[in-house]
C-alpha cells in the first residue's frame, strides 16, 4: 500500500527498545506475556481500537497488537468522513444510515477536535442519473433519519448554487442540496482512540505482528506474536482473542481454519491531493461522477483538497495496494467536469493514497453496492472475527463486539462486567471541556505563529498545553520542523512519549501528515525528526542516519501514477453517460 512501511516482517525495527521509561507506552513483550488476559485484540485500526477502549472500559484485561503502526492500514486511507452515508439511501440501506448518523453525533461531541461539521454542495445537472427533485428527497430522508439534529438541509437553485460554489460548472445546472456532515483526521482519531484504551488500562502494541495462533482444547487461546523492536518472540495468553485486521481479515481466518472461505471482498478506493485554489471551492462537494455516475466528493483540508474515491475490486494484498493512471485519469477527468475551470493535470498531484476496503461478501454486481456493514463470524476453534463496517459506526460496532467477547469468556470470568458500553459519553483525549482562547494567548506571547496555534488545536485539543510545556522546557522545540509546514519539534518528542511513535515515517505520514501536505512529502524533515526520536529513544548515531535514509527512500520507492499524454485532463467537460 502506498507509503507503507518498507520495514519487513522479520527484520527489527530501528528502536532503543523498551528500556527507556519514556518508551513505556508501548507494551513490550514482558508485560503482554506476564499472565493471560481476557481479550487479545489483534489489529490497529479504528475497529481494533475502539475494541481495545470499550473492553478496557468495562474492566476486562486487555491487548492489541498491530503488525505495523496503528492506523497503517485502510484507517489512515479513508476519506476522512464520519457521515450517515447519504448515498447508502439509494440502496435502502435506512438501518445503515440511521445508526451513522447516531454516531456521528456522538463523535462530533466526544472527539471534537478531531471530527468537525462541513457544509457540503451537492450540485445536480441535466442529464446526472437522479433528477433535482430526489435528491431533496433524499436530503429530507436524511436529515428525518438524523432525528433533525443539528443544523438542516436546504434546496437552492441555480443562482444561489452559484453564490455558494463560483466555479462549478454553469451548463446544464439545475440546483443543489446543501447539508452538513462532518469531517475527520482519521489517522489520529485511530492513535488518540488507543491512547483512551491505555488510560483504561489496555495494553497496547504497534510492531508486534502474530506469527500463529495458539490453541488449547481445540480452542484458540492466544498468539505468538514477534516484536519487531527487539526481535523476540512471546506467547499472549487469552481467553478470547478478536481478528479486526481489515483487508488482512481473511488471512489471520487462515492460521486458525486454513479451509476458511473468503468473508471480503475488498475494493479500493484511491484519493489524489491538489491545492485548493486550483480548484477554487469553498465546501465540501458532492456530486455524480460523469463518467460512471457514482457519487465523489472534492473536499477541503486547509489550503488542500483532495478528490475522492474510486471503488474498484481488486484481489492485491493489502501491502501492495497503490495508486496507478486509471485511477488518476478517473479522478482528475471527474473533478475537471464539475470544475471547468481547474484544468487539472497529473502534474498538480501533491500526493495521493489507497486504501483497501473490506467489505462483507455479498450478491451485489458492482463494488460500490455492497453493503459497508459489519459481520461478527465465530471461528470453528473461538475466535471472533469483525469484518466490515464503516469508519464512522466503529463504536457501536466495537461494542457489539466486546458484548459477543463478554458472552464468549469461560463462567468464572462472565460475571460482574458492565452490561451496556460506556464509550458513548466519555470523551477522547484531547476533547475534554476547556476554554482554548487561554491556550491562544499564551501561545502568541511565545511568539508561536496563528497558523502553528490553529495546527496544534486542531491535532491535539487540549493536549496542545502540553506540547507548549515541553517547548517552555527547551525552546528549540519552538522550532518548525520543515520550512514548509506549521509543525513544530516539541510534536516529535509527544509522539514518541504519547502515541507510540517509532519510525519516522510514523511521525510525518500519520501523527503529523507532512507527507501528504507537501510536495516533498516531508523529505527536507526527515533528518531532524530522526533526532528528535533517537534523543527520545537511544539510538545511536548510525542508527539516526539510517532512519532518515529509510523515510527518503520510501518515498523515493513510491511509483508516482503518470497518465498518457493522450488522457490528460484539461478538457472542461465530459458529455453525461
Amino acid at each position: 500500500m502506498e507509503g507503507e512501511s518498507r520495514i519487513k516482517n522479520d527484520t527489527p525495527v530501528p528502536d532503543g527498545g523498551d528500556q527507556s521509561p519514556l518508551a513505556s507506552r508501548r507494551a513490550g513483550l514482558g508485560r503482554l506475556t506476564a499472565a493471560p488476559l481476557d481479550l487479545l485484540v489483534i489489529g490497529g485500526g479504528i475497529t481494533g481500537a475502539g475494541i481495545a477502549r470499550d473492553a478496557a472500559m468495562r474492566g476486562l484485561s486487555v491487548a492489541l497488537v498491530e503488525q505495523r503502526d496503528l492506523a497503517s492500514g485502510t484507517s489512515s486511507r479513508s476519506s476522512r468522513l464520519v457521515h450517515g452515508g447519504l448515498r447508502y439511501l439509494e440502496q435502502g440501506q435506512l438501518r445503515l444510515v440511521f445508526e451513522a448518523a447516531r454516531e456521528r453525533r456522538i463523535l462530533l461531541e466526544t472527539a471534537s477536535h478531531l471530527v468537525w461539521p462541513l457544509e457540503f454542495i451537492f450540485p445536480v445537472h441535466a442529464g446526472d442519473r437522479l433528477p433535482l427533485w430526489k435528491v431533496a428527497a433524499g436530503v429530507r430522508l436524511y436529515d428525518l433519519l438524523a432525528l433533525f439534529r443539528g443544523r438542516r438541509h436546504r434546496m437552492l437553485g441555480r443562482r444561489r448554487t452559484l453564490d455558494a460554489e463560483p466555479m462549478l460548472r454553469e451548463r446544464g445546472l439545475r440546483g443543489a442540496a446543501s447539508y452538513f456532515d462532518a469531517q475527520c483526521d482519521d489517522a489520529r482519531l485511530v492513535i488518540t482512540t488507543a491512547r483512551a484504551a491505555i488510560q483504561y488500562g489496555a495494553m497496547v502494541a504497534n510492531y508486534m505482528p502474530v506469527r500463529r495462533l495458539v490453541t488449547r482444547d481445540n480452542r484458540v487461546a492466544g498468539a505468538e506474536v514477534q516484536d519487531l523492536i527487539t526481535g523476540i518472540r512471546g506467547t499472549i495468553e487469552a481467553a478470547v482473542v478478536i481478528n479486526a485486521t481489515g483487508p488482512w481479515t481473511d488471512s489471520v481466518r487462515r492460521m486458525e481454519d486454513p479451509a476458511a472461505r473468503p468473508l471480503l471482498r475488498t475494493t479500493r478506493g484511491v484519493h489524489i491531493v491538489v491545492r485548493r485554489d486550483r480548484i477554487g471551492h469553498r465546501l465540501g462537494v458532492a456530486f455524480f461522477s460523469p463518467i460512471d455516475g457514482r457519487v465523489m466528493f472534492v473536499l477541503p483540508w486547509g489550503e488542500l483538497s483532495y478528490i475522492g474515491t474510486t471503488d474498484t475490486d481488486t484481489s492485491e494484498p493489502p501491502e501492495a495496494a497503490g495508486t496507478d493512471a486509471n485511477d488518476m485519469v478517473y479522478l482528475l477527468r471527474s473533478a475537471n467536469a464539475l470544475f471547468p475551470g481547474a484544468h487539472l493535470t497529473a502534474d498538480d498531484v501533491i500526493a495521493t493514497w489507497s486504501g483497501l476496503r473490506p467489505l462483507v461478501r455479498d450478491d451485489a454486481d458492482a463494488a460500490s453496492g455492497n453493503s459497508r456493514e459489519h459481520a461478527i463470524v465465530e471461528g470453528p476453534a473461538g475466535m471472533l472475527t469483525v469484518a466490515g463496517g464503516k469508519l464512522t459506526t466503529y463504536r457501536a460496532m466495537a461494542a457489539e463486539v466486546v458484548d459477543r467477547a463478554i458472552a464468549a469468556l469461560p463462567a468464572r470470568r462472565r460475571g460482574g462486567w458492565p452490561p451496556e458500553s460506556g464509550t458513548a459519553g466519555e470523551t477522547l483525549p484531547g476533547s475534554e471541556t476547556s476554554d482554548l482562547s487561554a491556550f491562544g494567548e499564551r501561545a502568541f506571547a511565545i511568539g508561536l505563529s496563528t497558523d502553528t496555534v490553529a495546527h496544534l488545536l486542531r491535532h491535539y485539543g487540549t493536549e496542545s498545553a502540553g506540547i507548549l510545556n515541553l517547548g517552555m522546557a527547551n525552546r528549540s522545540l519552538f522550532q518548525r520542523i520543515h520550512p514548509g509546514h506549521p509543525a513544530i519539534a516539541a510534536e516529535v518528542i509527544h509522539a514518541t512519549r504519547r502515541e507510540l511513535a517509532r519510525t519516522v515515517e510514523d511521525v510525518l505520514m500519520r501523527r503529523i501528515h507532512l507527507y501528504y501536505e507537501l510536495a516533498d512529502h516531508g523529505r527536507a524533515a526527515a533528518s531532524r525528526v530522526a533526532r528528535l526520536l533517537g534523543g527520545e529513544l537511544g539510538w545511536d548515531a548510525e542508527r539516526i542516519a539510517d532512519e532518515a535514509t529509510r523515510y527518503r527512500n520510501m518515498i523515493a520507492s513510491v511509483p508516482r501514477p503518470v497518465p498518457a499524454a493522450a488522457t490528460t485532463t484539461t478538457e472542461p467537460e465530459i458529455s453525461p453517460p
